[in-house]
């Protein structure tokens, strides 16, 4: 190994006791490999965003790749964590014990740069195989099927932000002609929405406004309005070919990894494209 590797190997060492300046330190990856001869290489994960929406400021400003460890028992530890699973932050938690730079922040990060990232530490733990169930849309039945992670496609950014080094993009509604400033969905928008729906789920309350609440999150102004009580009325009146418009543009030019693989059901022989769904053992497998 390269002593670039060896230093890079380095920042696995954090929260070390406070030691004699006159003795050299030792990071957690280095003490391992030298009692143990187990050397822990570094991965270089693809940002599907190619670091375009971050601001110069970020340290993932016009980044194409991020370096990642492979998972350890200690990210175990994380997936584990009844607090974490509780306040819905394991995610977010495992990406950031797993980065190399310590400097970036995981809820800065656009989902589909943090889709990547999850992908590609679950393949350093666990392999790439995935086994979910899945259905049939030609005869209902359920299915055993194993994706390959490791080759999900990535889906670059191939629109341009309004703003270089802004999550920020414009789109015309088709019926209206309002000129509409979005975003795409990132960690912490991730995090607000899991914990508002925790919420209403504790009080009993039953919700159905799955699109309008995601029009709230990507709308930033309309016709250059910004006020979020205007925009928020704007919404709940928008024509349906709007609304419908805006939604598949964003989810058509939305960067990520494409998370489909073609299945033959074994008990009609019908072939589709089906979604890989996230279930309990993509983080926890059970083999």
């Amino acid at each position: 190994m390269s002593d670039n590797r060896e230093i890079k190997n380095s920042v696995f060492s954090h929260g070390a006791p406070a030691h004699d300046p006159r003795i050299p330190s030792i990071s957690q990856a280095d003490a391992v490999k030298a009692e143990f001869g187990l050397d822990i290489p570094t991965e270089l994960v693809p940002l599907p965003s190619s670091g375009k929406v971050y601001p110069p400021s970020s340290s993932l400003y016009g980044k194409e790749t991020v370096e990642i460890r492979p998972m350890t028992a200690r990210e175990e530890d994380i997936l584990t964590s009844r607090a974490l699973l509780k306040k819905g932050t394991v995610v977010t938690e495992l990406i950031k014990s797993c980065l190399i730079d310590k400097t970036i922040n995981t809820l800065d990060l656009l989902a589909g740069d943090r889709n990547a990232l999850m992908v590609a530490v679950r393949i350093t733990g666990y392999g790439p195989e995935y086994a979910a169930e899945v259905v049939c849309s030609e005869c209902d039945a359920k299915n055993q099927q194993t994706f390959n992670l490791a080759e999900l496609p990535i889906k670059r950014l191939e629109i341009d932000p309004v703003v270089e080094g802004q999550n920020l993009f414009e789109f015309v509604l088709p019926h209206t002609k309002k000129k509409v400033k979005f975003k795409f969905t990132t960690g912490k928008d991730e995090e607000e929405l899991s914990l508002t729906q925790e919420k209403q789920k504790k009080l009993g309350l039953k919700t159905d406004s799955t699109v309008t609440t995601a029009l709230q999150q990507a709308i930033i102004s309309i016709d250059g309005i910004e006020d979020r009580s205007k925009i928020n009325n704007f919404i709940k009146m928008m024509p349906a070919r709007d609304s419908l418009a805006l939604r598949n543009y964003i989810r058509q030019t939305e960067p990520g990894l494409t998370m489909k693989q073609n299945m033959t059901c074994p008990e009609c022989g019908h072939s589709e494209e089906v979604n890989m769904p996230l279930g309990v053992s993509f983080l926890w497998p059970t083999s």
